[in-house]
Order: C-alpha cells, then sequence, then structure tokens
C-alpha cells in the first residue's frame, strides 16, 4: 500500500539538497527571486499595497521580518503575509501553467520572511525556495482546470503546501514534522473567487495567505501539533472537501512520481504584462500586429479571438462583468477590455488599468467589438496559446497567432527583459544604484553566506 502522499512529499523534501538541484532550476529560481521582489515593491505602491501595509503594522507588535519598500518591522508570519499580499496586486507574478498556480510569490515571501529569523544561506534560501514551488505546482495538477470552475483560486487552495515545506526546511523539521505541518496547513487553505463578480481584491491576498499559513504550520508542528496524513487524498481531504464532483478527474500519482528527477515548476512562466496569464499571448499577437501593420484604435472593426474552453469563466463571461469591469482587478480577468485597452494605448505596462483608461468610453466601445468563440482544437491548461483577426473598417483582416505565452519555457523571456520588469516595478523605492546591487546579490545568490541580505537592499 503507498504511503501517504505528506509523507512522500515530506520524506523528499527534507532529504533534497542544493547538489540536487539541476544547473536550470537554480538559474531559473534565482530570476523568480528577483522578479518577486520587483512585484512587491510594485505592489506594496498601490492602494491595496497601502491598505495591506496598514493592516500589518496595526496587526503585530514590532519583530525581526521586514515590510519590503518601507521596512516596518512585525513579526514574520504578517512580513509574509504583506509581502505575498504585495507581489499580487498587479496580476504580474509568475504561473505554473497547467494548474495556473501563483507559486513564486508565497515562497519568495515566506522564505525573505523567514530569513530574518533564522541563519538561511543562499544555498538554503534557493533549495527552499525550488522545493515550494516544485510541491505547489504537484498538488495543483492532481485536477487541473477544476478548481477555477468552481470559483477556487489554486494558489490559495495549493500554494499553502508548499510554502509549508518550504518553512519546514528552513525551520529543520524532520520528516515526521513535516508531515504533521502538511496536515495542519489543509485546514488553512483557502481561496474564495466571488471577487471577480464585483472586481474586488481579495484574490490578491491568497499568496500572502498561503505564505503565512506554510510558516503558522511549520512552526505549530514543530512544537508537536498534529495534522492529518492523508490532507491531500483522505476521505474528508482537500479534494473531497472542495471537489465535490465525483466525475471530476484526479490523478493523485502526479504528486509524487519522478520527484526531484522530473521537474514540474520548469512548466511555469514568466509575465510580460499585468494580466490573466492566459490573456497574453492574445495580448502578444495583437500588440505585434497593431505595430507592424499601424492600426489605430478607430480603424478596428471588430477583433475576433478562437479560445479554450477552459478560459471562458475565467477571462470571457459573465459578458457584461467583462465588458465594462468595475475596478483594475474586475479588468486584469477581462479578455475584452484587455485587449481593447492594449489596442486603443498600444501598451500593456505596469500602469495599465488605470481608473481613467477604465471610464474611456472609446476603450469600452472597443472592448465591446471583441468577440470570442470556443475552438475545440485549442489546448487545455498546460498550455497557453493564443490568436486572433482583426477586422478593419477598410475590409482588410489581419490575423496572427502565438502557439506559446511569451514568458513559458518555449517561448521565454530574456534575463534582459525580466531585469527591465524589475526596475520598472522597483523604481519607486529603491534607486538605480540600489536596484543594481540587489539584481547582483540575486545573482549569486547561492554563494552568499546569509540571504538576509536581499531583505536589507530590498527596503529603504
Amino acid at each position: 500500500m503507498r504511503e501517504p502522499l505528506s509523507t512522500e512529499l515530506a520524506r523528499w523534501a527534507s532529504r533534497v539538497a542544493f547538489k540536487d538541484l539541476p544547473a536550470d532550476i537554480v538559474d531559473s529560481t534565482k530570476r523568480r527571486v528577483l522578479d518577486v521582489v520587483g512585484l512587491s515593491l510594485a505592489g506594496a505602491e498601490t492602494p491595496f499595497g497601502h491598505a495591506t501595509r496598514a493592516a500589518a503594522v496595526a496587526m503585530s507588535p514590532p519583530g525581526p521580518s521586514r515590510v519590503l519598500g518601507t521596512g516596518d518591522r512585525v513579526g514574520v508570519t504578517t512580513a509574509a503575509f504583506a509581502n505575498g499580499s504585495f507581489s499580487q496586486a498587479l496580476e504580474f507574478d509568475d504561473t505554473h501553467n497547467e494548474s495556473i498556480v501563483h507559486m513564486s510569490s508565497p515562497s519568495v515571501a515566506a522564505a525573505l520572511a523567514l530569513s530574518e529569523v533564522v541563519p538561511v544561506s543562499g544555498h538554503d534560501f534557493i533549495s527552499a525556495i525550488a522545493v515550494g514551488n516544485e510541491i505547489s505546482c504537484r498538488v495543483g495538477i492532481v485536477s487541473p482546470g477544476q478548481f477555477h470552475r468552481l470559483g477556487f483560486h489554486p494558489s490559495g487552495l495549493f500554494a499553502p503546501f508548499g510554502a509549508t515545506y518550504l518553512a519546514g526546511r528552513l525551520l529543520g523539521l524532520d520528516r515526521r514534522a513535516m508531515e504533521r505541518a502538511a496536515g495542519i496547513c489543509g485546514s488553512f487553505a483557502a481561496g474564495l473567487l466571488e471577487c471577480w463578480v464585483d472586481g474586488t481584491q481579495t484574490k490578491f491576498l491568497h499568496p500572502g495567505w498561503a505564505a503565512q499559513s506554510g510558516i503558522t504550520a511549520a512552526f505549530l508542528a514543530r512544537a508537536g501539533a498534529t495534522g492529518p496524513t492523508k490532507v491531500l487524498e483522505g476521505r474528508l481531504g482537500l479534494f473531497a472537501s472542495h471537489l465535490q464532483d465525483p466525475g471530476a478527474p484526479r490523478d493523485f500519482d502526479r504528486v509524487v512520481d519522478g520527484l526531484g528527477a522530473r521537474w514540474e515548476s520548469r512548466n511555469s512562466s514568466f509575465k510580460p504584462y499585468p494580466a490573466a496569464h492566459v490573456l497574453h499571448p492574445y495580448i502578444d499577437v495583437l500588440l505585434q500586429l497593431r505595430s507592424e501593420h499601424r492600426i489605430e484604435p478607430e480603424d478596428v472593426d471588430q477583433i475576433e479571438c478562437p479560445v479554450a474552453a477552459f478560459i471562458v469563466p475565467i477571462v470571457c463571461e459573465p459578458l457584461e462583468e467583462k465588458l465594462a469591469p468595475a475596478t483594475d482587478s474586475h479588468g486584469r480577468v477581462s479578455l475584452q477590455y484587455t485587449l481593447a485597452e492594449a489596442m486603443y494605448l498600444g501598451e500593456l505596462g505596469r500602469s495599465a488599468y488605470a481608473a481613467d483608461s477604465l471610464t474611456n468610453p472609446e476603450i469600452l466601445a472597443l472592448a465591446r467589438r471583441v468577440r470570442y468563440r470556443v475552438d475545440p482544437e485549442f489546448p487545455g491548461p498546460g498550455r497557453f496559446k493564443g490568436a486572433l483577426r482583426i477586422a478593419l473598417k477598410n475590409g482588410r483582416s489581419l490575423s496572427g497567432v502565438e502557439e506559446y505565452n511569451r514568458g513559458s519555457a518555449e517561448n521565454p523571456m530574456s534575463d534582459a527583459e525580466l531585469r527591465a520588469k524589475f526596475d520598472e516595478n522597483a523604481h519607486g523605492f529603491l534607486s538605480a544604484e540600489r536596484r543594481d546591487r540587489l539584481a547582483a546579490e540575486i545573482n549569486r545568490l547561492e554563494h552568499l553566506p546569509d540571504a538576509k541580505v536581499i531583505v536589507d537592499l530590498a527596503v529603504q
């Protein structure tokens, strides 16, 4: 009889060493650290970030860990919560394509907070994040595509488990304590998406909640608290309780098969645009056609988009919500509005979805000329493909396709693009000289005796 999944994960998570990590996993983990730190700094500048920081400071007495940007000293779980939440505020953080889990934001936030509580070398920092990311992705591919349709955010459900094993490593938990921590963490896994209905901000809290939950579970387990070993696959475990559809696929073998030999986290994408990841290939195609053919918004009669069925409830429907988003967070998950704004402005950067754009009658009118249709030939979760046809008022028609979203393993963003993204996101808090120093330290992270230097350089 197979051991509980939490046991197999704990055995691997407690044993894997830095030397066991493939070189590309080490390199991608460092790039993810740079990306998340920049995103946390950008998110801290938003109204949502201001509210989150104020709440964090009010909830916590002065503590050992710091809020990125402002440097407020708070408790370790509060810092992880704030910094992880900041990183989602622009919908700009990396994603595992098949599970659609934002795995790096909670992992990096948890590791940074813990680096100020216990000694963490660069080796340990990279290893813990790589392990946490891998476990978040693997838990997320048991039933890919099933949770969004039920109103659950995968990052809120699955990333807490990755953060738990990450925290367990950094706190020195043995295998049995990690098992207990995973069982405890299951009671913290949460991620409702009702905020998509009215455009409110609770989705942004989920990476922060995941980071906080993972640390809390690890501390509880270290102190002797217990949790169920079959928290994932058990009769009343995560999938039985949250996915109450007997016909939904559940492949639990994917959680542990090939651990350490096959890295699922390789199938993850960075984001060049601050929008839902499934929209990215459509944005790319539209902006390329706009630039190459010098299309002006007033030239457009209609934009037609074939889509995979699984993205319809995420970014295409309900129609009235997608055509006229109430807030920026509403707009970031709308195919129609996003393509209209990109066509109107000719870009979609950090400042996208501004209030004056969301109420611009020309953009809103253009959004109503974006049509979608389900194409059964389009791939399901795991690959983000985009295509569109722009019908112009002069009778011309222009088409394009992107088979793999930019930022994916098949169509990667360059180091220069990721650095430019970091500079754009971090410049509000950090000078050019400080950004250069921080990027250089992350680039040589495996050689650092103390990973806390990252936090030192990411606060004013």
